[in-house]
């Protein structure tokens, strides 16, 4: 199953790239507002199984992100080990964890405004939490998991790295910082939904190129270690760290600049397109 907040509506994402109003094929028993999903995710994902309605022809431009309030978002830092190497973190070190704020979300067609400083691009796979729960035992964690869609995790790198008491949420959380989507995709559409290959260019060049199987702490492990500390709610989002190939790191350092574009991919999920003004 796949899901989208097309226009602000909740839809249903049909294989032939249709999308089916979730709030009027369900005669209002699921609100029309993406979020109205996970109220009761099991009912939901029960209930879209036998969906049939033929759906309209999906038009991108109008794509939110997925899950456009979540209560909770989390962001895992330096989660592949050749990022950790090229960022200088030791094997075995505790998985950093910060917050995005929901504010700084976006669709999968956005326009983002550069704010001063160096921006920098990092792709990452996003789990949506459909159950919540505290002390999840990491064999049931995958029962947890809504679906797993696109995201970036743009990072200002000034104002994150300087100080003695690095800023990473402020400096991860400017307008249209956070894009995701296209859609959410739920763990029973992928082969594996534990190696996906990721990837993101800019104007073209490929920066990034790894696959989620690399991961140091793989979802499980993830929702296991926050949920140890955190009740973690529906609606949630985790993103769950960037491969190695970021501008910080590159010699000579590369940013973004007004006018390029950004495109992230992730198997089985899509792309995610981001242009900078």
């Amino acid at each position: 199953m796949r899901i989208a907040a097309l226009a602000g509506r909740l839809v249903l994402v049909g294989p032939d790239g249709t999308a089916t109003d979730a709030a009027t094929a369900s005669d209002g028993r699921f609100g029309p507002d993406p979020m109205s999903a996970f109220a009761d995710w099991d009912a939901f994902r029960a209930w879209a199984a036998d969906v049939s309605d033929p759906g309209v022809t999906l038009d991108r431009a109008e794509l939110g992100p997925p899950v456009p309030r979540p209560p909770q978002v989390f962001a895992i830092g330096v989660n592949y080990r050749e990022h950790a190497d090229e960022a200088g973190y030791p094997p075995n070190s505790l998985p950093v964890t910060f917050t995005k704020f929901p504010s700084s979300l976006t669709g999968p067609e956005a326009t983002v405004t550069l704010p001063e400083g160096n921006v920098d691009w990092e792709v990452e796979l996003v789990v949506a939490i459909g159950r919540g729960g505290h002390g999840i035992r990491r064999e049931e964690a995958w029962q947890h998991v809504a679906g797993l869609t696109i995201g970036q995790d743009l990072s200002e790198r000034v104002a994150q790295l300087e100080g003695t008491r690095p800023q990473f949420s402020l400096a991860k959380s400017h307008p249209g910082f956070s894009p995701t989507g296209p859609w959410l995709v739920t763990p029973d559409e992928f082969a594996d939904p534990a190696d996906l290959a990721i990837s993101c260019a800019l104007d073209g060049e490929t920066l990034q190129d790894s696959r989620t199987s690399r991961m140091i702490y793989d979802i499980p492990e993830l929702i296991f270690r926050l949920s140890a500390v955190v009740t973690l709610l529906p609606g949630d989002l985790i993103f769950t760290g960037t491969p190695s190939g970021i501008g910080n790191a590159r010699t000579p350092k590369r940013f973004i600049h007004a006018g390029e574009v950004l495109t992230s991919e992730i198997e089985g999920i899509g792309s995610l397109t981001t242009r900078f003004a």
